[in-house]
């Protein structure tokens, strides 16, 4: 985790750093094109990965002269200027010899820094990287001079913007969490006309003819289906770097933190140390929440992008002071629901008593789902069954319902809780039967609600006929179809519905019919 950082001084310039973990060997981390060394750990894949290095090193993070916490400049550095910045870290930190993992660009400057100080190189890893990036004679898996042309226009065009994991990261697709991290970690490293400089620097670096002088233990670890770096380019350092053992991964990332990080690791760690080690899955017995809004997709369309992007953002505040009120910790939050977990059952309960709550107050009804199970942290995240059983036990809750498994009515025996028997429910994929219960009172409502929202408050029966339309999700033009209106007219009764009742949203007024249903 970050913990603040430390300044070297090179030069005139300032280089922040951060040291993490008491191994035995030293092993500076060279990032690639750009870093930030506060915010490469809010990924939870790339913490995990930062720490499993940190468990057998004492790793040594640092970030480039002119990106994240380091002092800018200008013009932008060379390699050797970025060689100084390493030695001015390693002396800042009492480092007399360190092993480097190059990732990425970072790789070359390793490279470069290994063949010139071998007296202070333990060891080079190199992950991802190339001798060249561009198409030379001799070389030709670099891009041609057209594609980096195009490359570098692109740079200022899509800084900080939140693109596809297609080339960095293709088992990472379908995980929106990697792309916002990559957009926020772009633009918090370095400005755009800064990035394309950067960009332009190491696109034209060459170090082919260094290799053969590389002389320390090197270990080339290369993707196969890699789209920024092809497998060639591995390859080509394996044949030319003395002595350099490869490994080729049977995956497409380009980046190593994912689905091979384990086995990347496991080689780094006996690379550098002699001794391979798996530490053990951390697991812990956690009570899952998993939450959804009722007909997210319909509030959307009738409140439109903006109105409903605001109460979605509203709909999270909610569910964080709660999750910091009971001490939750969230997983992920969508527009359609929250997952999070908790180490004390009774306060995952009452945390989604409170949410739901507090929700309907803000016109949306939510499901919630919990189940208490042992789960395994990978990357800083829960996975097992606990998560699947408690997703299942959400889908077989009605709107309004904080639905439990039987384990964790179980589990909070003398607590004051209440719970109705909702019988016992087979789920796809999970084996067995579950027996269910539903949490607190039958009916969600508060007693603070106003008055107006428990009676009927003067409304026509032409406009109790609108309003119960709304509640189903039907257009203006819809409901004037239906009822042989005008769309002006339809349009005039909503407006009058909405002031009657205090409102401003369609959704308010569904949440409010489904809570007076003797008014339908």
């Amino acid at each position: 985790m970050f913990t603040g950082a430390s300044y070297a001084r090179s030069g005139d310039v300032n280089i922040a750093y951060q040291v993490v973990g008491e191994g035995p060997i030293d092993l500076v981390l060279v990032l690639g094109w750009v870093s930030h060394l506060a915010f490469v750990w809010e990924l939870p894949a790339m913490a995990a990965f930062l720490n499993r290095l940190a468990s057998f090193s004492r790793l040594i993070l640092f970030d480039k002269r002119g990106c994240g916490m380091s002092d800018r400049v200008h013009p932008l550095p060379t390699l050797e200027q970025r060689m100084d910045d390493v030695r001015a870290v390693l002396d800042a930190v009492g480092s007399k010899r360190a092993a480097l993992l190059g990732i990425s660009e970072g790789g070359v400057m390793s490279a470069l820094f290994a063949a010139t100080y071998p007296e202070r190189t333990a060891g080079l890893v190199i992950d991802g990287s190339y001798p060249s990036a561009l198409r030379r004679p001799g070389y030709p898996w670099g891009i041609t001079e057209d594609q980096f042309e195009e490359r570098i226009g692109r740079v200022t065009e899509i800084w900080g913007k939140v693109i596809g994991m297609e080339r960095y990261a293709p088992s990472q697709v379908d995980n929106p969490e990697v792309a916002n991290w990559w957009a926020m970690f772009t633009q918090m490293s370095a400005s755009p006309g800064d990035a394309a400089d950067l960009q332009r620097m190491n696109l034209l670096i060459d170090i082919r003819d260094i290799l053969p002088a590389i002389r320390v233990p090197t270990l080339i670890v290369h993707a196969r289906g890699d789209k920024i770096a092809p497998i060639e380019a591995g390859r080509y350092f394996a044949q030319h770097i003395p002595n350099a053992r490869l490994l080729e991964l049977n995956s497409d990332d380009h980046w190593p933190y994912f689905g091979d990080a384990e086995l990347v690791l496991g080689e780094v760690q006996e690379f550098l140390t002699g001794v391979r080690s798996s530490p053990a899955p951390e697991t812990m017995l956690a009570t899952v929440l998993y939450t959804s809004v009722t007909q997210a997709g319909a509030h959307a369309v009738w409140l439109g992008d903006r109105r409903w992007n605001a109460l979605v953002d509203r709909h999270h505040v909610v569910v964080r002071k709660a999750l910091a009120k009971y001490s939750g910790r969230e997983i992920e939050a969508g527009d359609h629901g929250v997952t999070a977990v908790f180490d004390g059952t009774a306060r995952a309960i009452r945390c989604a008593l409170d949410v739901r709550d507090e929700l309907l107050e803000l016109g949306l009804r939510i499901r919630a789902g919990l189940h208490a199970g042992e789960c395994e942290i990978r990357g800083g995240r829960p996975r097992g069954v606990a998560l699947q059983v408690a997703s299942s036990v959400m889908g077989a809750a009605q709107p309004g319902e904080v639905l439990v498994s039987g384990t964790v009515k179980d589990l909070v025996v003398g607590s004051g809780l209440e719970f109705a028997d909702r019988g016992t429910r087979e789920f796809a994929d999970v084996p067995g039967s579950w027996s269910l219960f539903a949490a607190g009172p039958e009916r969600p409502g508060r007693v603070d609600e106003p008055a107006h929202a428990a009676a009927q408050v003067g409304l026509s029966r032409r406009e109790r006929e609108v309003a119960q339309l709304l509640a189903r999700g039907l257009s203006n033009r819809e409901i004037a179809g239906r009822l042989y209106l005008s769309e002006r007219t339809i349009d005039n009764h909503v407006h009058h519905i909405l002031d009657k009742l205090g409102f401003d949203s369609r959704v308010q007024v569904a949440t409010w019919l489904a809570r007076n249903e003797h008014l339908s």
